[in-house]
């Protein structure tokens, strides 16, 4: 048995049952604060505790470029990729400021430039090769290479879990990754490709439909290959996506709670949840975002996502966004008073 196919941690079910009866106890009719009170009982459980705290933040960005831009498939060149990895370490993008709102640890890891970046500062070189391959006309990476991005997510959720942190997010940055995106959700659910893709940076309709030609033309290369979801990751993943996978599946081997941010990063938990029994319990999402293909994939993990507001920067930035939220939420299952010592007349 390798490493991400051994079970996420249990939850902790005794607890999870006495915050439940502790949420039917406060001082407010029963279900009337929504998906807060489904997240403090979610977190209690995770916690195993009956007073669970939500102080350190833990982010990672991984960064990497894709050979499918060589089919011309996103509004922005692939040199933006870079680019944004010094915008992240200089603190200039939107994740940068809200991590620095939040107080959290930020971190940017380097899984796949196209160019060789120079040392900087918060950026972690784990860069496995200068972008992935085409995937319309070979696999996008060895599974060597792919067991590799596997393991770079491993080692950062094991370096959140080390740092003490009590949530850990994920994001991403990578031109052309809301195509290698919507081809591995298309890929593992069988879903119609024009049903997944949106727009990602900007494409008009022109462009979205030269972006559906371009997977349905590598989903139909691969198709006699794609048997497994390692398969279908190794063929059209690119290397940010199988590391997101690794990292959500250690941090849930580990019992670290998962934050999980848009559409790229929830085909990562989808694929996750392929690969190892019990993570999705695991998971939290922040948000549903504008790009198509995300409603499908949260349909596919059951998914609750607590905001939908046209969010769909990527970078982790949604979920650094509803980080209040949850700590509200704590906050009042913590903190509330019971009917009993409020003195307060429960219904009848």
């Amino acid at each position: 048995m390798t490493w991400f196919t051994e079970p996420a941690l249990s939850l902790n079910a005794d607890i999870q049952q006495q915050a439940a009866q502790r949420q039917a106890v406060l001082t407010k009719p029963a279900g009337s604060l929504g998906q807060l009170e489904d997240i403090a009982i979610q977190f209690a459980a995770m916690q195993s505790t009956l007073t669970p705290t939500l102080n350190k933040v833990y982010i990672a960005v991984f960064a990497a470029d894709h050979g499918v831009m060589d089919e011309n498939v996103s509004a922005f060149p692939q040199a933006v990729t870079a680019e944004m990895v010094r915008n992240f370490s200089r603190g200039g993008a939107a994740i940068s400021v809200l991590a620095k709102q939040l107080n959290a640890t930020l971190d940017v890891v380097n899984v796949g430039t196209l160019s060789e970046l120079e040392d900087l500062p918060g950026v972690i070189t784990k860069r496995i090769a200068a972008a992935t391959q085409n995937f319309c006309t070979q696999a996008a990476m060895s599974a060597a290479q792919c067991l590799q991005a596997l393991q770079t997510g491993k080692e950062i959720a094991e370096k959140a879990k080390n740092n003490h942190a009590d949530i850990f997010i994920g994001g991403e940055m990578g031109i052309g990754n809301t195509t290698t995106s919507s081809a591995l959700a298309s890929a593992l659910l069988k879903n119609p490709v024009t049903d997944i893709v949106g727009q990602g940076t900007g494409l008009d309709n022109k462009g979205i439909q030269h972006k559906i030609a371009v997977i349905e033309r590598a989903l139909a290369f691969h198709n006699d290959n794609n048997k497994k979801p390692l398969d279908i990751l190794q063929n059209l993943g690119g290397f940010e996506i199988v590391a997101l996978v690794g990292a959500y599946i250690r941090a849930a081997q580990l019992g670290l709670p998962c934050l999980i941010d848009g559409f790229i990063t929830s085909v990562a938990a989808l694929f996750a949840t392929q690969l190892s029994t019990g993570v999705k319990q695991w998971f939290i999402y922040a948000h549903q975002s504008a790009e198509p293909g995300h409603r499908i994939v949260l349909q596919a993990l059951s998914a609750k996502p607590l905001l939908n507001i046209g969010m769909r920067l990527g970078e982790g930035s949604a979920a650094a966004s509803v980080i209040g939220l949850l700590q509200n939420a704590l906050a009042l299952h913590n903190n509330m008073a019971t009917f009993e010592q409020a003195g307060v007349s429960d219904k009848s």
